[in-house]
């Protein structure tokens, strides 16, 4: 199928890939019509490689100089971590990267994609300026922004910025300044008393004074339910609901397999607890 609406997904990882990584690419190979960007400092081959990914080389030292130049003041990012916080800086700090596309997104590496399509479809993408995978926070392991000169520095309207890009220490910027758990309980973040103004301080702000177009919906699969399965490209839970993508956040923290297997097929299985490239007792109800 043809889209009219063109996607960038962006990614800033240091150090060695993580287990999962084989399973992350296996993925994005399913969602051929988006483009996905990996900017890291890690040289080692990559077998099985999609051709919709591309592996950008920049060092954090490089990061640094990038974010110094930009912003105008010095950026010193020496945990990885920490560049958690510029994810709502992606389109503004690369835009030779995103020169062209329509929208452009940032991911974690921790990420299963279903059929992103299917939920990011043209006639929703020409509704809204900014997109969330979560309904109560941005999402910092996928959101979309409308590749626009006002969204790629939407980010700088937090009275906080500059504190938060300038000093090391990680602010959980891209998200609610750690403030999950109240939100999930459904208070309002303009309501809270955090440390920081983050970006969904923002965005919220800005849909309430209807100065942008935003849509935050539930479509992600988070935790460790148990009866997932990835099949051909799309993420369904208990063969009833699908969804856009299963963040391995807590799942990756009580697994971690002896070897990850050169191939990966086209469908697998997940339980509380493991990954079953065959269904097996212990995937019933899936």
């Amino acid at each position: 199928m043809a889209y009219n609406t063109s996607i960038a997904v962006l990614t800033c990882w240091s150090g060695a890939y993580p287990w999962y990584f084989p399973y992350f690419l296996h993925s994005c190979s399913f969602n051929a019509t988006i483009d996905f960007y990996i900017i890291t400092d890690n040289k080692e081959p990559i077998g099985n490689k999609p051709p919709n990914v591309t592996i950008i080389y920049k060092t954090i030292r490089d990061f640094n100089a990038i974010a110094s130049k930009k912003f105008g003041f010095n950026v010193s990012v020496d945990n990885p971590y920490k560049l958690n916080d510029y994810k709502p800086a992606y389109g503004y700090l690369f835009p030779g990267i995103v020169k062209g596309y329509d929208f452009w997104g940032h991911s974690d590496l921790d990420i299963i994609y279903g059929d992103i399509r299917a939920f990011l479809h043209d006639k929703l993408l020409a509704k809204y300026d900014f997109i969330s995978v979560r309904h109560d926070y941005t999402a910092g392991c996928f959101c979309l922004y409308r590749n626009t000169k006002k969204m790629n520095s939407f980010f700088m309207r937090s009275k906080d910025y500059r504190l938060v890009m300038s000093d090391p220490k990680h602010y959980c910027f891209d998200e609610c300044n750690f403030a999950w758990d109240e939100l999930v309980e459904g208070k309002s973040i303009l309501e809270l008393d955090t440390e920081i103004e983050s970006f969904t301080h923002v965005i919220k702000s800005a849909e309430l004074k209807n100065e942008i177009r935003v849509h935050f919906d539930f479509i992600l699969m988070e935790g460790r339910t148990g009866r997932i399965v990835f099949d051909n490209g799309k993420i369904i839970y208990k063969n009833q609901l699908e969804a856009i993508l299963y963040h391995l956040f807590w799942f990756k923290r009580v697994y971690t397999p002896a070897t990850v297997p050169r191939k990966i097929p086209r469908k697998y299985y997940f339980s509380s607890s493991r990954i079953y490239h065959h269904r097996t007792s212990n995937t019933v109800g899936v």
